[in-house]
């Protein structure tokens, strides 16, 4: 078996970027995308609920404050990431709100933190997953936890580079089964004690009367900000909707909405669900098991069972939690490389993170986003707690930004839009809610982490922003090419033109975007070879990417764009007397598909040689050729090794 049969096994036969029916079968409707991205917040509830209800230390009287604001918090931050999925229906989140909204650099801030953001998905996930699981096992397992972590992204990576549908399918029954056990634990759990609910309120206000009294009011709100914010990870995964609105199913902005609702009254049943249920049993800590896994048993064992049928019931129960944190993981591969698509089609990082793969999902981003929590699983050693700050940091930081840049948005509208002030009051108390968690997390815990996360921020910022320099200064030197012919009169169209002869010497062209380019290398042909060649070329291959996989529409514009582009090299052609004719490619990999028209021309034209261009850098070091596709040298290679010439010829800037 090749290298290609065993590559295909692994992720899949090819899809057709341009098939309609390629693009239906990829998106998600709003239950599957509630499972794949919803994961993430309902898989918190693991761990926020029990970090917030700990920081509170003996005072859990105060505890009810917790549940209130864990529920109208998480339904605050969802109608406010509504107005986003409205206003980017093409996805890409907090990036593109705040580079949008408010400018590129507090995009790209934003941007790295969703990045960092889903990285830690991924790796707080496995770590607590495993760690669940890893409790039902003997301590002498404990030593092979880190091998276990890295297995389980090895085969979720594999899963999400077959495609998105793919990974969400298999990792459905345990979400199912999460939200089964969850959903009936939480009913009895205070179905049991409903006649203690009343007597929450008056007690809650009489230990707030105890405590401000005691220790203060400032103090006191100290506290239950403090605790609160521990549990802020509870509401992240709501933004993995708006960052990848593309990826659902028609209509969009309507199926976004729906997987939105679904998330948020999961997550805040859930969340404000398990802290009630802390209060309603007076659950208290317990050497080597979760607040979860207390409290989880005390209801099992109320309902009158063997301890045997007791004991395989919350075994089942913490296996499917420690199960849906490993589909929670699932989410940092599929917001992660959205994040890095776009930020890539803006040039902050390198283009390769745009291009799709032959089963239509971004192979690069996702490489990189499992490799990058693999790095960081082993530096920290797996340790949830280093994790859980480093997490919260960087999504609390783009919910901030992405609602300051909503706030920005209505106040320039007001008057032109309907519900302005709404809107705007909704995006104000988002953004106070987010940014007072943000900072008091950064104070709190600066020493236990926070300060790493704000430096590998800053870090990346800066490496975003040199990348972004050299594309432009690229850009700038390539359109000087361009000006030199962009002078040029639009060309008619020759009723007559010079015929095409199969058996002459024919050179083939491959073009990009760029006509200065093409004409640049039909020039020096010309200049090297006068008078060989009777027969002239151009192929364009274009790539379908992330942003031209968008739509109907966007597809559209990129045919017409190459199509006008090889006009205009046949009508030079022509009104020089000499034949020509023009071939358009697409697909997610150039160098297949032009390889393909290749074996094509050969056939028809058997003296073809080809020819393409490539940049020629002053300084080149293997930072250019990162962050500049190498396709010609590897269309060459194989161009080659099937029996054909290639010529590259070097365009210097």
């Amino acid at each position: 078996m090749n290298v290609a049969r065993i590559r295909q096994a692994l992720i899949g036969k090819p899809l057709d970027p341009l098939s309609a029916d390629a693009r239906h079968g990829s998106a998600l409707i709003a239950f599957l995308a509630w499972v794949g991205l919803g994961a993430d917040g309902l898989s918190s509830a693991s761990y926020g609920p029990e970090e917030s209800f700990l920081s509170l230390g003996g005072n859990t009287g105060v505890g009810l404050y917790l549940v209130i604001a864990t529920v109208v918090t998480v339904f605050i931050i969802a109608l406010a990431y509504n107005q986003v999925i409205e206003l980017f229906p093409t996805g890409g989140g907090g990036y593109r709100v705040a580079t949008s909204l408010i400018g590129p650099y507090p995009g790209l801030v934003s941007g790295v933190a969703l990045i960092l953001d889903y990285v830690l998905t991924i790796a707080i996930s496995m770590a607590a997953g495993v760690d669940a699981l890893f409790s039902l096992l003997p301590t002498s397992w404990q030593g092979t936890k880190l091998f276990a972590e890295g297995a389980f992204i090895v085969f979720i990576l594999v899963l999400n580079l077959r495609g998105l549908k793919e990974a969400i399918q298999v990792l459905l029954p345990i979400f199912l089964g999460f939200i089964i056990t969850h959903a009936l634990l939480l009913v009895y759990g205070i179905a049991a004690h409903v006649t203690s609910l009343p007597a929450l309120v008056p007690a809650t206000l009489s230990e707030t009367s105890r405590m401000a009294g005691s220790i203060g009011v400032l103090p006191l709100i100290g506290l239950l900000l403090v605790a609160y914010s521990q549990g802020g990870g509870t509401y992240t995964g709501l933004e993995a909707v708006s960052n990848n609105v593309n990826v659902l199913a028609e209509p969009r902005v309507k199926t976004g909405k729906v997987t939105m609702f679904y998330m948020a009254v999961s997550l805040a049943v859930t969340a404000g669900g398990i802290i009630l249920l802390y209060l309603l049993w007076g659950v208290q800590p317990k050497d080597g098991q979760t607040l979860n896994a207390v409290v989880f048993g005390q209801i099992i064992g109320n309902l009158g069972m063997s301890a045997g049928i007791n004991q395989t019931l919350l075994t089942i129960t913490l296996a499917f939690e420690a199960g849906l944190l490993f589909v929670a993981a699932n989410t940092g591969f599929l917001g992660g490389p959205a994040v890095l698509s776009n930020m890539a089609l803006d040039s902050w990082l390198p283009h390769q993170f745009r291009y799709l793969s032959q089963r239509l999902v971004t192979q690069n981003g996702i490489l990189v986003l499992g490799v990058a929590a693999l790095g960081i699983l082993l530096w920290t050693r797996g340790s949830v707690t280093l994790l859980v700050v480093l997490y919260s940091i960087s999504v609390f930081l783009t919910f901030a930004i992405s609602l300051f840049g909503l706030m920005i948005y209505w106040w320039r509208h007001r008057g032109e839009l309907e519900h302005w002030r709404r809107r705007m009051v909704l995006s104000a108390i988002g953004f106070f809610v987010c940014a007072s968690i943000f900072l008091v997390l950064v104070v709190q815990k600066f020493a236990d982490g926070a300060w790493l996360a704000i430096l590998i921020i800053a870090a990346l910022c800066a490496l975003c922003i040199w990348i972004r320099h050299h594309y432009d200064e690229t850009r700038r030197k390539i359109g000087e090419i361009d000006k030199v012919f962009g002078a040029m009169p639009e060309l008619p169209v020759n009723e007559n033109p010079p015929a095409l002869e199969p058996d002459a010497p024919t050179a083939v062209f491959f073009v990009g975007s760029s006509r200065g380019g093409a004409l640049h290398t039909l020039l020096w042909v010309q200049r090297i070879f006068p008078g060989h060649f009777k027969n002239f070329l151009f192929v364009n291959a274009r790539t379908v990417d992330v942003r031209s996989y968008g739509g109907e529409d966007i597809l559209a514009t990129l045919k017409k764009r190459a199509s006008e582009s090889l006009d205009y090299l046949v009508r030079f052609c022509h009104a020089n007397g000499m034949a020509s004719r023009s071939y358009a490619v697409y697909g997610t990999d150039p160098v297949t598909e032009i390889t393909n028209v290749a074996n094509k021309i050969r056939l028809e034209y058997p003296n073809a040689i080809f020819f393409t261009s490539k940049l020629i850098f002053e300084n080149e070091n293997w930072v250019t050729r990162i962050l500049h596709n190498q396709a010609a040298l590897a269309l060459q290679r194989r161009l080659h090794l099937e029996g054909m010439q290639m010529v590259i010829l070097g365009m210097k800037i």
